[in-house]
C-alpha cells in the first residue's frame, strides 16, 4: 500500500502523521486489496470556525477508487470522520462485490 498524506495551509506533525496512519490501518484490515491511499489535510480561511479544518482521502483499490472528506472544528474529529466514512464507503464496496461474485458463479452452474 502506497501511502501519501500532505498538508495544505498547514505542516503534518509526525505525530499527526501516525494518528493518520494509525486509522488507516482500520481500512486494511476490512478490505486487503488497497493499493494507493492520498490524504490531504487542509485548514481553511472560513468565517465558520466549527468547519475550518478539512480531511479527504482518495483511495485506489482493486477495481475502482473511493474519495470522501471531512470538515470539523478539530482536524483530528475531522479525521476520525473522514475515516467512518471510508470504513462504511470499504465495507459497501466489498459487500457489493461479494454479491456480484456469488450471483455470478450460481450462473455458471
Amino acid at each position: 500500500m502506497n501511502l501519501t498524506i500532505s498538508g495544505h495551509h498547514l505542516e503534518v506533525t509526525p505525530a499527526l502523521r501516525g494518528y493518520v496512519s494509525g486509522k488507516l490501518d482500520r481500512i486494511t484490515r476490512h478490505f486487503d486489496q488497497v493499493m494507493d491511499v492520498r490524504v490531504l489535510l487542509s485548514v481553511d480561511n472560513l468565517k465558520e470556525k466549527d468547519r475550518r479544518q478539512r480531511a479527504e482521502c482518495n483511495i485506489k483499490v482493486k477495481g475502482g477508487e473511493l474519495y470522501a472528506e471531512s470538515a470539523h472544528e478539530d482536524l483530528y474529529a475531522a479525521v476520525d470522520e473522514l475515516m467512518d466514512k471510508l470504513d462504511r464507503q470499504l465495507v459497501r464496496d466489498k459487500d457489493r462485490r461479494q454479491t456480484v461474485d456469488r450471483v455470478a458463479g450460481k450462473h455458471l452452474m
